[in-house]
């Protein structure tokens, strides 16, 4: 597994999804919370539901954006809150394609795609 991972979500019948062949997802959606939290994330990015970079870690590294903190288990995934936009949100079981267990905290940096 990548200490550091890239995806590249972007809008798919109104919601957020993203691809990632390695760990063979596809549209794989963004719910119940998660989706909010793009929302608010991507405000400064020109087209962003054309697609936008998302970097994340469960390791700080430099110029991360935003840190989601475990909340702890909910039904089959887990909820992450995050200081910086005072929101929760939900994390599916996908998140183990990238992590062995749910991390304590998940490191995020947004860039735009060009």
């Amino acid at each position: 597994m990548n200490i550091i991972n890239v995806i590249a979500p972007y809008k798919y019948l109104d919601m957020w999804v993203f691809d990632d062949e390695k760990v063979g997802l596809v549209q794989e959606p963004f719910v119940s919370g998660a989706d909010l939290m793009i929302d608010r994330i991507v405000e400064f990015i020109p087209n962003a539901e054309k697609g936008f970079i998302m970097i994340f870690s469960g390791e700080k590294f430099p110029e991360a954006d935003i840190c989601l903190e475990w909340r702890g288990p909910e039904s089959s995934g887990n909820q992450y809150y995050s200081k910086e936009l005072d929101m929760e949100g939900w994390l599916c079981p996908a998140l183990l394609k990238y992590f062995t267990d749910a991390p304590e905290k998940i490191y995020i940096k947004i860039k735009e795609k060009k």
